[in-house]
């Protein structure tokens, strides 16, 4: 009971106390299409989330994200899915695959930039171990990353794929946002970043599908919220000063969706989320990797790895009824980018380097004077 006491105090200590909050328990409706139950990426059903953070004495602040479309053999009914890069300064393992074959095989993991390899080796072992893979020889696994070396002694490679595996055995439907996962130790418009979620839910009469969207925040630019100013008003900007100047690192973003989609309108689907990250005030600088990964759960649409037939009929949408599908992949990734802010407290870590999160009582404050909320 007294390590785990200690244990607590300690992530309190260097993780911060402020209150997190996600950005609507502050008043403010992004968007004008509602969101799901949950406001989470695990609003598609099917789609399972899970953390490993690892935090260990003053200089480790890092972790593993998993994004799993859903709970059964995936290598051997593998989803469509495609890839848009928005500024391509990173190391987004399995790319070229998805997009040439248009789908997805492995659990998506997010994790740090000198990790990405843990993280091929652990999925590997991971789909080689599943029950009816036992013949199989190659996998590619999907692996992407943000640089958290700010915060996290990254050259320690402090993930071990043990740390993995136990994200993917993890995932559930609760989506746990701000310093957690592949979040730990991001920064974001130069305060704390993390994990993010959110997602819209059509009307019926836009189709009924869901749209969902999770990121790993770690880049700069300008703060916008709603349109409101903040980096402006807070004076805290990318170039503002010399403590303020880095503006790469990285945004990961990982888009769900129930809607029966083929890879290139998923692609089409994927860069809509880069108008997302611009509406925050992201500039995708040139030492930022914005990569989006889009994949559809559809059931009909999936994709087997032995085929019965050669011929393949599933459910395309028609591309006229796609645009629905855009403006709620925009809207979630602005939200989702907010709430990784919002819900991220302020971090000690690596060299004794410190990232403060955002003030919320300022940023409610900011707001109200914008008309934003009320």
């Amino acid at each position: 009971m007294l390590k785990k006491l200690i244990i607590l105090l300690l992530v309190v200590f260097f993780s911060g106390v402020s209150a997190q909050k996600r950005i609507r328990e502050l008043g403010l409706k992004p968007g004008v299409l509602q969101p799901g139950k949950q406001n989470s990426i695990t609003d598609v059903a099917g789609v399972l989330v899970g953390h490993k953070t690892i935090i260990k004495g003053e200089n480790i602040r890092t972790g593993v994200t998993a994004i799993i479309p859903y709970s059964g053999n995936l290598f051997q009914q593998k989803v469509p899915a495609a890839i848009f890069v928005g500024n391509g300064f990173g190391k987004l393992a399995g790319f070229t695959q998805v997009m040439e074959l248009g789908n997805l095989e492995t659990p998506i993991i997010l994790t740090n930039t000198l990790n990405v390899s843990t993280g091929i080796s652990a999925l590997i072992n991971y789909t080689l171990q599943q029950k009816g893979n036992e013949k199989i020889q190659s996998v590619n696994a999907v692996v992407g990353e943000t640089n958290d070396g700010w915060l996290n002694d990254i050259r320690g490679r402090h993930i071990q794929e043990s740390d993995v595996l136990e994200a993917i055995q993890k995932a559930n439907g609760l989506v746990v946002e701000g310093n957690v996962g592949a979040g730990t130790g991001t920064t974001c418009f130069a305060f704390k970043g993390g994990i993010g979620t959110s997602s819209r839910k059509l009307p019926q009469s836009l189709g009924g599908y869901t749209v969902g969207v999770l990121v790993q925040t770690n880049f700069g630019g300008v703060l916008q919220v709603d349109g409101v100013p903040v980096g402006k008003e807070l004076k805290k900007f990318s170039f503002s000063n010399q403590l303020l100047n880095n503006v790469d690192g990285s945004c990961m973003i990982v888009i769900a969706t129930d809607a029966p989609l083929d890879s290139r309108n998923l692609e089409r689907l994927a860069a809509r989320a880069i108008i997302g990250v611009g509406r925050t005030g992201g500039i995708m600088s040139h030492g930022s990797g914005e990569y989006v990964i889009a994949f559809s759960t559809d059931l009909e649409s999936r994709i087997q790895h032995q085929p019965e037939s050669s011929m393949k009929n599933i459910p395309n949408l028609h591309n006229d009824y796609t645009s629905q599908l855009f403006l709620a992949a925009i809207e979630a990734t602005e939200e989702a980018i907010l709430n990784s802010l919002t819900m991220a407290t302020t971090m000690k870590g690596n060299d004794g380097h410190q990232v403060e999160s955002i003030p919320l009582d300022t940023l409610k404050d900011l707001l109200k004077k914008y008309n934003r909320i009320p």
